[in-house]
């Protein structure tokens, strides 16, 4: 069978993107490797866990010894990579843990395969999930495309781009097989309620205040999580060596919209009055370098390799909002201990 380890695959992205590898390629075998930090979560994959073709390794990017042990034993065909830290706000208080993973773990991934495929480069594949975040910040018009320049406002999106840059640089200086997407933000099941949407369907539910930066006014270009595991599937078995490719949904919503119309949908769907859920938005300081408005210009993707989006957001924002209301365990499990308490610290209770 074909080995392909998956990083992160027990996150938000990864565990859609470990389900589709493992329901679709039952010839692959797929190595979730994890770390399982606190938004790694192996119950986001406990409808795959006994499949013959899917294995969970717990392991850290970070540790050499480890990640050369696991290339020896394993033997890998293709690394698909996603573990990374990924929320900005915890990237400005706490910038190192994202140069550590983000950039010192994705070179040791690179060093491991560089080591391990030697003379085989042509045969195995460096697949690096990263973010729109790297180009930094758009106005009023325009998007990003794959020859944007890099500009990272953020610890995080810096991270990401120096990971980005590392990766493009072991393809023209090794010749690794390598390939980068570059996705806008994600939104679906399983996502950890320290994000936006997930964040604001649960407190709606238990009528909290629903946080929002500002005026509401930073626009996002948001992608149902399933598309993007589609995505990075066709890139992954379609892509040129060395190819890089903007990931998309043609959707741009101000966040202050966004959450409004999130509002009509839960009340719709927990039987309140129009408008009860509106009246929780609460407007907080600004985060710090807040970038205004990102989108995504996904056209090379659709004319090299015929993928585009296949939800509109009402539709994809409304099953994400069935799925939610209908896994309260799971919400209440990952919302508990030390998430309740990263939460009074980032909003103030």
């Amino acid at each position: 069978m074909k080995k392909i380890i998956i990083t992160g695959g027990a996150g938000f992205i990864g565990s859609h993107v470990v389900r589709r590898f493992v329901t679709r390629y039952p010839d692959y075998e797929v190595i979730n490797l994890d770390k399982l930090t606190y938004a790694g979560n192996l119950a986001n994959l406990r409808d795959i866990e006994d499949r013959p073709n899917y294995r969970f390794v717990k392991g850290d990017i970070t540790d050499t010894v480890f990640l050369d042990e696991l290339f020896a034993a394993e033997r890998p065909a293709a690394v698909i990579h996603l573990a990374a830290e990924s929320h900005v706000d915890r990237s400005i208080s706490s910038p190192l843990e994202f140069v550590l993973t983000n950039v010192v773990g994705t070179v040791n991934l690179l060093n491991a395969a560089k080591k391990h495929w030697e003379g085989e480069y042509d045969t195995h594949r460096f697949y690096h999930v990263s973010t729109d975040e790297v180009y930094g910040a758009l106005g009023d018009t325009g998007m990003f495309t794959e020859e944007t320049r890099y500009d990272p406002h953020s610890p995080y999106s810096a991270s990401k781009a120096s990971s980005d840059h590392f990766v493009r640089a072991y393809h023209d200086t090794y010749g690794l097989d390598t390939v980068i997407s570059n996705c806008s933000n994600n939104y679906g099941s399983f996502h950890f309620p320290e994000k936006l949407i997930p964040l604001a369907i649960n407190n709606i539910k238990n009528k909290r205040p629903v946080p929002v930066y500002g005026k509401g006014e930073n626009i996002r270009d948001w992608l149902w999580v399933e598309d993007h595991a589609r995505a990075i599937d066709v890139i992954f078995h379609g892509a040129a060596s060395g190819e890089t490719y903007n990931i998309g949904g043609h959707n741009e919503w101000k966040n202050i919209d966004l959450i409004q119309l999130l509002c009509g949908i839960m009340d719709k769907k927990l039987g309140r009055a129009d408008g009860e859920s509106a009246r929780l938005i609460t407007f907080v300081k600004d985060r710090a370098g807040h970038d205004l408005r990102y989108a995504i210009d996904a056209t090379r993707l659709k004319q090299d390799l015929g993928w585009e989006p296949s939800l509109q957001f009402e539709e994809g924002l409304e099953k994400t909002v069935d799925w939610y209301l209908a896994n309260e365990a799971w919400l209440q499990d990952v919302t508990s201990g030390h998430y309740q308490q990263y939460y009074a610290e980032q909003y103030g209770g």
